[in-house]
């Protein structure tokens, strides 16, 4: 290795240049921005104003904020859906009016006054509902009306009313405590607020409306197509926004025993703000209840600081201006161009230098060298299949495959003419492998790991395993599931092959070449998947050794094959069988004569090849060349090897016509024949071969003979 060479490798695989893509790629970095901005707006006006944490201060302000936060908790919920709600300071006064006329000018308790505030805002926001969900208006114009139309009946009614509220002498220990009381140390606003905001937050994420929501909010056609009520959704929406500014208007109405021609004015243009700055999205769909008290703080600390420093009403404006104006274009940049960013910095290339191979061409006269007896193999499913990436047969000879579609097609023996849907479970079906009970299991793509009974009934075995403790990704989940194989005692071995990257991105993990890949154990027993291995580039095929002392598995983008040993003294390790093959290993199965069947998905060239040694040029075409025209691993030519214990490579086979077989990543052996999958194919290859047992099948081997 040069001196070059080597800072390359200290550069690319010492610097974890993934963890920045891995950091925005969270949901929680939405969160990032407006926490920065909540944490310096408290340190700033907290050092410049004397007393700002004084605990009598804190109290007074909170009273404030929980009212605030209810209207930023209703608006919110209306952007998460898709609209905007601008009535929400008309609704705020008229409901704050209602109740401070019901106890002050009709002398009714507490309890009728707050539910005459809170039919206030349900029959606002209801009018609002019907307008922009049930007849489609606009929703910025159509809130605009309803505000302006409330906020000149509320000053009618304050001209007319408000002297008769003066000068009652109602008075109530429950509203003296709504209005001045605490619960446990909180301020009763405060504490409904906080309430309010759980109840609102589990309801947008664990319950269907919350979803429905959301779905609506995302895409109203999209909801529409899947059967959701979107007009009714819609409706909901601002009759909950409607509600929670008149349950403040209540709280204002009782802390100040009254209302005036001030209250609620500029509420309106507060709360969005407070929504916007704390990250909820005006395109609807994304956001949350957490961003809304964010912003919420944010918002009512600036205003009421700027006051307490002697700023007045037209810096306040304009500081409230600019911060909405900044919170919008982030936001709308931010999700314009996060996936471009994400594409900028997400694939990190590390340095790799492979060990010289052997030749597989023809003539070669290496242990490698590739014949064309493939091209004589005929084919199963011409033409009515895609992607069979692996292939078994049962104990009856009817043969199965999985397909980019999500199924797993069956095709009765003998002459597999005939074949059926046995069973749809979605994803891409991968690796095959028959339990005891003749239950088909298989490694789905971006799913887990599932079970087919003889009876077509599919279970999810698992989908995820314990997540590291030092991982910035979340690895617990199974991303790319891929080959397995089962151990007398019934537990399942399978690898996933990438934690960075789903089964169809399988290209750019190879583009990345980062160790990724895992070992994986579900146990039946106690229903639980443990990561056996880590940190390998690509982990694929697997089989179980003929003794049922160790297992086998390839590691495809090092050329590798592993030993993982289960017993004896080496148990819990993996040791290199293979290494430096001129071939990109997949599945792995046993023979009839004590060796084992490996497959080549892809042949190694010179140019991807010298291409791992520079991944500064491969993070560069990453960046600047669409995807089609990157450099990858060539998969159009592969083959089928034998091999033993020992490493040693006994026989193979390939397709140079490139006709039959040119990319081969599965074989099965069964009565002297070979059954050859690829994902990329359209068929099922079959293949005689010369010597083999004629009557030896994988199932009696694992599971002995039929009773």
């Amino acid at each position: 290795m040069t001196l070059r060479e080597r800072l390359q490798a200290w550069r690319y695989n010492l610097i974890p240049d993934h963890i920045i893509g891995e950091i925005l790629q969270k949901r929680w970095t939405d969160n990032a921005i407006p926490f920065l901005a909540l944490v310096i707006t408290v340190a700033v006006f907290g050092s410049a104003i004397s007393g700002f944490f004084n605990l009598m201060s804190l109290q007074a302000s909170t009273r404030q904020l929980g009212e605030f936060i209810l209207v930023v908790i209703g608006l919110s919920v209306v952007m998460l859906g898709g609209g905007i709600d601008l009535a929400v300071g008309s609704i705020f006064a008229l409901g704050a009016f209602a109740a401070v006329t019901c106890f002050f000018i009709f002398h009714l308790p507490t309890s009728v006054a707050f539910l005459a505030a809170l039919v206030t805002g349900i029959v606002f926001g209801a009018v609002n509902g019907y307008l922009i969900g049930y007849l489609r208006l606009r929703a910025f114009l159509t809130t605009l009306v309803t505000f302006i139309i409330g906020r000149a009946l509320y000053e009618i009614l304050v001209v007319n009313f408000g002297s008769k509220v003066q000068l009652s002498d109602a008075s109530s220990d429950m509203w003296d405590f709504i209005g001045d009381g605490t619960i446990l140390g909180l301020s009763v606003s405060m504490f409904v607020a906080l309430v309010l905001a759980v109840v609102t937050h589990i309801a947008l994420t664990r319950s269907r409306p919350g979803w429905h929501v959301l779905a609506v909010g995302g895409s109203r056609r999209s909801a529409h197509n899947a059967g959701i009520r979107v007009r009714h959704t819609v409706f909901l929406t601002y009759v909950f926004s409607g509600a929670c500014s008149a349950v403040a208007g209540f709280l204002i109405a009782t802390r100040l025993s009254g209302a005036g021609p001030g209250t609620g004015q500029g509420l309106e243009i507060l709360a969005l703000t407070a929504a916007v700055v704390g990250g909820n999205s005006l395109g609807g769909g994304r956001g949350s209840v957490a961003k809304g008290l964010m912003g919420a703080v944010i918002v009512l600390v600036m205003t009421n600081g700027l006051i307490r420093l002697g700023y007045g009403t037209g810096t306040n404006q304009m500081v409230l201006g600019l911060l909405l104006a900044a919170a919008v274009t982030i936001d709308i940049r931010w999700l314009k161009n996060r996936h471009k960013v994400l594409n900028e910095v997400y694939v990190a290339p590390v340095y790799l230098r492979l060990g010289k191979a052997e030749s597989a061409e023809p003539g070669s006269g290496t242990q490698y060298e590739l014949n064309n007896q493939l091209s004589e193999a005929s084919a199963i499913g011409l033409g009515e299949l895609e992607g069979p990436e692996d292939v078994i047969l049962d104990r009856d000879e009817n043969l199965y495959c999985g397909t980019r579609h999500g199924e797993i097609i069956r095709f009765f023996a003998p002459d597999y003419t005939r074949h059926e849907v046995f069973a749809h479970i979605g994803g891409f079906p991968l690796g095959l492998a028959f339990d005891r009970d003749e239950n088909l299991l298989s490694c789905v793509g971006a799913m887990g790991l599932y079970k087919i009974a003889p009876d077509g009934e599919v279970t999810r075995l698992s989908a995820e395993t314990r997540r590291s403790l030092t991982s910035i990704q979340d690895d617990a989940r199974l991303r790319d599931p891929n080959d397995l194989d089962i151990a007398p005692d019934g537990k399942i071995y399978f690898t996933d092959s990438t934690k960075r990257y789903d089964a169809h991105e399988w290209a750019i993990d190879s583009i990345e070449n980062r160790g990724t890949g895992r070992l994986l154990v579900y146990d039946p027993a106690t229903d639980k998947t443990t990561t056996l291995l880590d940190g390998y580039r690509y982990t694929n095929g697997v089989a179980m050794a003929h003794d049922n002392k160790s297992l086998l598995f390839c590691e495809s983008w090092a050329n590798r094959i592993h030993r993982y040993w289960l017993e004896g003294p080496k148990a819990g390790t993996a040791e290199c069988v293979i290494r430096d093959m001129p071939g990109y290993p997949d599945n792995i199965n046993r023979a009839s004569d004590g060796n084992y069947w490996m497959a080549w998905l892809g042949m190694r060239t010179p140019s991807f090849d010298l291409s791992l040694r520079h991944p500064g040029m491969r993070k560069r075409m990453a960046r600047r060349l669409p995807q089609d025209e990157w450099l990858f691993p060539n998969i159009n030519t592969g083959g089928i090897v034998k091999f033993n214990d020992k490493g040693e490579i006994l026989q193979t086979f390939g397709d140079l016509s490139g006709q039959s077989h040119p990319m081969v990543t599965s074989i099965r052996e069964h009565k002297g024949e070979l059954f050859i999958g690829g994902i990329l194919n359209n068929r099922i290859g079959r293949f005689k071969i010369e010597g083999a047992d004629p009557n030896w099948t994988a199932l009696d081997e694992y599971w002995g003979k039929r009773p």
